[in-house]
């Protein structure tokens, strides 16, 4: 027990049905899902508020949690909607809501006063007297500022031991200070803070001069690889699980609503097993193993930002694109005597080696023998998208396991 809580909570994102099983399947103690209206995630598929309930039911019958964003910056007529939709998500029984705005706080306190309210990592909580504020007005747990170091995170937790404290671990990195950016509006009109960013700080940018009605391109080039000059790496924090539940962290968050169901499964399982190692061991004894899965992933690179102190090894200046190391190609519908039934997801070819995604077993890794479809007929070549496989496979599976080709 860490301080009078119950455990460290692993907390994933979720945007759609499918995405909260995988989250839970693979470890998840809680997951953040956005509602169709009120959330940073636009386009992320998100939840009607039938789906809302549906997935609070779920979460629960597991004994999970499910938290519910609520964090816009919101304007005066948001306000006409609001009220009857905290009434709703009360009412629905959500573990929590995550918010921002002093407005949407004090309205959730007068309206819903025994829902619990985590304030959003944009309000840039940096500071134990920060702190001391937002609990006297309602808050419950504190995601902290993104820009943090790890001796701020312990000095607050320090001042405010009762507080809960939540930190991202893992996932995109915004170039903008806790993601407070106007970038997007300015240059596509789709506003980052309410839910529409159209990520342009990926972009590669050249500087443009006319003169005389003659425009010449001037290249902004930091190196050979280009202009990425407002591009983040990601964050991957996973080595400092220790040090971050030592410095009073009870809740580590994952990016990406917007993330697959295969990046979500690797990260949340790779997550998963260092907190309990920690917890069990108090050390993480695989953590070359973990950080190896990471790299499995579409990713920028990876940095621990500012945890550790200054950091200029934050930028990715090796384009917008995503790097991977392998590729999904099924996830496993069923399982019975040594064979298992997989959709396809990604194209696949007899003799392939695959690795096996699961929150049971770790590091198995086999040769595809044989490929037979639902008509019994032998396939060489797994072509045809989401149709249903047999395989044979050295090991138990359950559904919900996944299969990546190692490249």
């Amino acid at each position: 027990m860490i301080d009078g809580f119950e455990k460290v909570e692993l907390l994933a994102p979720a945007g759609n049905f499918v995405k909260l099983k995988t989250v839970f399947y693979y470890g998840a103690d809680a997951a953040y899902i956005g509602g169709k209206n009120f959330s940073l995630r636009s386009y992320a598929d998100n939840f009607a508020e039938d789906e809302i309930e549906r997935a609070v039911e779920y979460a629960h019958a597991l004994k999970k949690k499910l938290y519910v964003t609520v964090n816009i910056f919101t304007k005066n007529n948001d306000f006409e909607k609001l009220p009857n939709y905290l009434r709703f998500l009360y009412t629905a029984g959500v573990d929590a809501i995550i918010v921002t705005d002093p407005g949407v706080i004090d309205l959730a306190t007068r309206i819903v006063s025994n829902l619990p309210l985590h304030l959003s990592t944009q309000a840039n909580v940096l500071n134990k007297y920060a702190a001391d504020f937002w609990l006297r007005n309602g808050i419950k747990r504190l995601i902290l500022a993104r820009e943090i170091k790890l001796q701020e995170i312990q000095q607050i937790h320090a001042h405010n031991p009762n507080v809960e404290v939540e930190v991202f671990v893992h996932g995109a990195m915004c170039m903008a200070y806790s993601g407070r950016c106007l970038l997007s509006n300015y240059l596509t009109q789709r506003d980052a803070n309410r839910g529409e960013c159209a990520h342009v700080c990926r972009w590669n940018y050249k500087l443009t001069e006319t003169n005389n009605n003659i425009t010449d391109d001037i290249e902004v080039e930091e190196d050979k690889n280009g202009t990425y000059f407002l591009n983040s790496k990601d964050l991957n924090l996973l080595s400092d699980i220790g040090n971050l539940i030592n410095a009073g962290v009870i809740s580590f968050k994952i990016e990406g609503r917007m993330k697959s169901e295969f990046y979500l499964a690797t990260v949340v399982n790779a997550y998963r097993r260092a907190i309990d190692e920690f917890i069990e061991n108090g050390e993480i004894q695989n953590v070359d193993s973990y950080e190896t899965e990471l790299r499995k992933v579409s990713h920028r690179g990876y940095t621990k930002a500012f945890l550790h102190g200054n950091n200029i090894e934050t930028m990715s200046d090796a384009g917008s694109w995503s790097e991977t190391q392998s590729d999904f190609v099924a996830i496993v519908r069923d399982y019975a005597d040594g064979c298992a039934i997989v959709e396809m997801r990604g194209r696949f070819y007899t003799g392939d080696r695959v690795e096996v995604i699961s929150p049971i077993s770790f590091g198995s890794s086999f040769i595809i023998a044989s490929i037979t479809n639902m008509k019994g007929e032998l396939i060489n070549d797994a072509k045809r998208v989401q149709e249903l496989l047999k395989i044979p496979v050295p090991c138990i599976l359950s559904s919900g396991d996944m299969l990546r080709r190692i490249s």
